[in-house]
């Protein structure tokens, strides 16, 4: 089902989680929560919109992870109901996509629940202080590959970190709806 994030909570405040990645490495949002901000996206494998912007998205996070932006995804998909999405396909996908970026696995779904993720992709981009500056899309291009694309994602981060504000005009994430339990 095809589904349009919600228009930015400027200010809310992010939640701490703690989530393994497919290897069993541990990570905490409160500690890659830097002074130039944090971009957390919800994604996952089998999405056609998360596949359609794959390579951009591995391009722009590393971009903004070189400008000292941190940046964590979370796979909060019942792989157990979508095969494609389990952890193991987790990490075929991550280097399919030269993804460089922690790719975590929310078991329990309750951090996609606590953040009222809606659908792959969303983007919440928080400031130094950890509120939410960014709720819109990757870019203004949908499924295709466009040169003169306008990254919209990276230009909302870099704004972010510079003056810890996120732009008033943000356009939604479009994507697959989350797989719940």
């Amino acid at each position: 089902m095809l589904l349009d994030t919600p228009i930015c909570d400027f200010g809310w405040k992010a939640p701490n989680f703690t989530l393994k990645n497919p290897h069993g490495d541990v990570f905490t949002m409160s500690e890659h929560l830097g002074d130039k901000g944090l971009l957390i996206m919800f994604i996952c494998n089998h999405c056609p919109y998360v596949k359609a912007i794959a390579a951009r998205l591995a391009e722009d996070t590393k971009l903004l992870m070189a400008e000292g932006i941190n940046v964590l995804a979370v796979m909060s998909n019942d792989y157990h109901l979508v095969d494609a999405d389990s952890p193991a396909n987790m990490l075929r996908f991550a280097e399919q996509h030269g993804f460089t970026f922690p790719y975590l696995v929310d078991e329990d779904q309750q951090v996609g629940q606590q953040y009222g993720a809606v659908c792959t992709p969303d983007f919440f981009g928080f400031n130094a202080l950890g509120e939410l500056q960014y709720r819109g899309r990757l870019d203004d291009t949908r499924l295709q590959n466009d040169p003169n694309r306008i990254p919209e994602l990276v230009n909302a981060m870099q704004l972010i970190a510079a003056i810890g504000k996120g732009p008033k005009q943000q356009t939604a994430s479009m994507g697959c709806s989350i797989k719940w339990r």
